[in-house]
């Protein structure tokens, strides 16, 4: 009596579902929905110009088969996950890249069309093809444009001070404060495990480097001079974005001293407070 009472509440008892869904389910969600605009628009065009003529006309367009392939991709996405660990990654490499390289052909002939369009019927033929599409000549080439977009390279995760995870333009690193390791990641590509404390953050040399970056490296590195003419202060604003540099020199690795783990670039702040924050956690490391 008691098991089959146990039994009849466990049945009825209501099934959990997780309120929050999986870091990276917003991407897999947003690429397929693309996926699925893109093919109605393809069965709306096909069924105004015949699904015969329309296949017809698809076999010999190459440009077809690549729309074909990218819509097919972004509906499947396969091996797309949502995982945790993963919360800017939930596709496999080979797929992100392969999405963004047919996407940006995708755009650059879609953006070639409008273009000659525009070029041989003027603005105003343009104008009404425009709205006989319903704005399909340019929402067309944007959802191109926000898959390269959603695939450009990205870091592993988001910088995370406390849980010792910092992220530098598309490289990743996680500092495991018990084993003293670290490990490194190039988007969602592990490039190794290291010793933290044969791990070090290297700099920009002060004469490559521009008033506005001086101010990135830490008490302990020399400040970069100041730019006194105008001509070399609108050189600086040109020059190319500083670098830092991930080095590991290991005494015990022969021929791997002072070896370049990672080189990136400081495009923004948050890369900057990230290497900030890493040399500081190396050095107490």
């Amino acid at each position: 009596m008691h098991r089959t009472w146990t039994g009849a509440f466990l049945l009825a008892r209501p099934k959990q579902i997780s309120a929050n869904p999986a870091p990276g389910a917003g991407t897999v969600f947003a690429l397929r929905a693309i996926g699925l605009v893109l093919a109605a628009r393809w069965a709306f065009s096909m069924s105004e110009m015949g699904y015969l003529s329309s296949l017809r006309a698809m076999t010999s367009s190459p440009w077809a088969c690549v729309n074909l392939v990218l819509i097919f991709l972004l509906i499947v996405l396969p091996g797309a996950k949502a995982r945790t660990e993963r919360p800017l990654h939930p596709l496999p490499q080979w797929l992100r890249q392969a999405l963004r390289f047919i996407a940006l052909l995708a755009f650059g002939f879609a953006m070639f069309s409008v273009g000659a369009f525009v070029w041989s019927s003027g603005w105003r033929r343009f104008t009404q093809a425009l709205a006989e599409t319903n704005g399909w000549l340019l929402v067309g080439p944007a959802l191109y444009a926000i898959v390269m977009w959603i695939c450009r390279p990205r870091a592993l995760w988001r910088t995370n001070i406390a849980a010792r995870r910092f992220a530098i333009g598309r490289y990743a690193l996680s500092l495991d404060p018990v084993t003293r390791t670290a490990v490194v990641w190039a988007e969602s590509r592990k490039l190794g495990q290291y010793d933290a404390r044969e791990l070090s953050v290297k700099w920009p040399e002060p004469a490559e480097t521009s008033p506005s970056t001086s101010m990135l490296a830490p008490a302990t590195e020399p400040a970069a001079p100041a730019i006194r003419a105008s001509g070399e202060v609108r050189h600086g604003l040109f020059a190319r974005r500083p670098k830092v540099e991930l080095l590991w020199d290991s005494p015990a690795a022969a021929g791997h001293n002072r070896t370049t783990v990672f080189r990136a670039p400081l495009a923004s702040e948050g890369d900057r407070n990230a290497a900030r924050a890493l040399d500081a956690t190396l050095r107490q490391v």
